[in-house]
């Protein structure tokens, strides 16, 4: 029986995924590779999507006070973007 190839963790992903942007931006790979890059980022970034929405959903589990949700909104680049 195989193993099960543990899960990289979101800041692995990350970084990984970052290193996959220099090496794209960069612009010196061949056409083939840039491609499997960026196939491997697209995938990383789903990962990394994920991981966030899975964190966010147990903030609001942790933020449930006596059946209601309390919303605390994060401040982010975006939020203040649309002020």
């Amino acid at each position: 029986m195989a193993a099960k190839k543990k899960s990289a963790t979101f800041e692995e992903s990350l970084e990984a995924l970052e290193e996959l942007v220099e090496r794209l931006e960069a612009g010196d790979l061949p056409l083939e590779e840039a491609l499997a890059d960026f196939e491997r980022g697209v995938k990383l970034t789903r990962e990394c999507q994920k991981k966030l929405a899975s964190a966010e959903q147990k903030v609001r589990l942790l933020m449930e006070e006596s059946g209601n949700i309390r919303e605390i909104p994060f401040d982010t680049d975006e939020s203040a973007d649309d002020a």
